[in-house]
């Protein structure tokens, strides 16, 4: 597929050639805000609810519980992602569109190397913090993983989080970014800090921005966010599977972590050079950006609110 600025990265441009790109940007960033909205107000509204019943104390531990606390942001990205589409009649399909086959095992080697190869990142950044009192957090926010207890844990924290979050920060967010003219890099910078600041976790931050540019450009070069649904879905479903078989990396033998960083790095360079070498970038800055950040201003507040108050609660703990 080429890319240009007349023959451009789109999901599905040719059915969107008589939409102002304009409206298209307010619509992404309203996306962004209702979905933060509606997670803080779907979060306030069950802890209110349990408060009230009185169950608060034991309702902290328990797995149900920890199971919302991964549902309720999917269903905001859901209804977030419904709302655009109604809004802007863009045809769902055309965020679907197929990928060839490659770019599905470029997705698979490329999240492999982010995962095993950067993660010490973000051992290295908390490290950093706690030099200045920060203590990490020790709450266990994952449910029980044992046994069968792995099937649901797959469903709600691995799959569901693949198919809205690509379709709502890689299919709403930087396909209309690219659709409006914004340059490439420009894209995939800041999609992939909308995509870490949304998470709110300060000790996740560099990670899981590495991780939204990455999918970003996968998208862009693929023509289609089912590689990086594979991805993410890969990745999350990966790091549960290792927990629940009690697999911890930081317990590897010095020989078998050298040689799982290696070849990981490995993967990761090459998955990367391979990316980035592809000539399918377009120049430009950020077309319509006041109109973009003006609508998703609220959700940009909300998500800084919280990853402060995350960080603050670190060094406070």
């Amino acid at each position: 597929m080429d890319f240009s600025p007349i023959s451009c990265y789109t999901y599905g441009m040719e059915a969107q050639e008589n939409v102002k790109q304009a409206p298209m940007m307010r619509e992404s960033g309203i996306a962004f805000s209702l979905a933060a909205l509606l997670a803080l107000l779907l979060s306030l509204t069950v802890s209110v609810a349990v408060g009230l019943s009185g169950a608060a104390e034991t309702a902290q531990g328990a797995d149900w519980f920890k199971y919302l606390g991964f549902l309720l942001p999917q269903l905001s990205f859901a209804a977030a992602c419904i709302v655009f589409f109604r809004r802007t009649r863009q045809p769902v399909k055309q965020i679907y569109r197929p990928a060839k086959w490659y770019y599905f095992l470029l997705a698979l080697t490329l999240q492999f190397g982010l995962l095993f190869s950067l993660n010490f990142l973000n051992g290295y950044f908390v490290k950093f913090l706690e030099l200045f009192g920060y203590r990490p957090s020790m709450e266990d926010a994952v449910p029980t993983l044992t046994g069968w207890n792995l099937l649901p844990a797959i469903l709600v924290i691995a799959l569901l989080p693949a198919v809205f979050e690509e379709t709502l920060f890689r299919g709403v967010l930087f396909g209309s970014m690219e659709r409006s003219g914004w340059g490439t890099l420009s894209s995939v910078l800041i999609s992939g800090a909308l995509f870490s600041l949304f998470h709110g976790n300060p000790e996740q931050t560099i990670y899981q921005f590495l991780c939204g540019m990455s999918f970003a450009l996968l998208a862009q070069r693929a023509g289609s966010i089912l590689p990086g649904m594979l991805a993410h879905f890969a990745n999350n479903a990966l790091i549960l599977t290792l927990e629940s078989c009690g697999v911890a990396l930081d317990a590897l033998p010095v020989g078998g972590a050298a040689a799982l960083y290696a070849v990981s790095g490995a993967c990761l360079i090459g998955s990367v050079l391979f990316l980035v070498l592809q000539r399918k970038n377009a120049r430009g800055g950020v077309k319509d950006g006041k109109i973009f950040f003006l609508a998703a201003s609220v959700g940009i507040v909300l998500c800084a609110i919280e990853w402060i108050v995350a960080l603050a609660g670190g060094f406070l703990a």
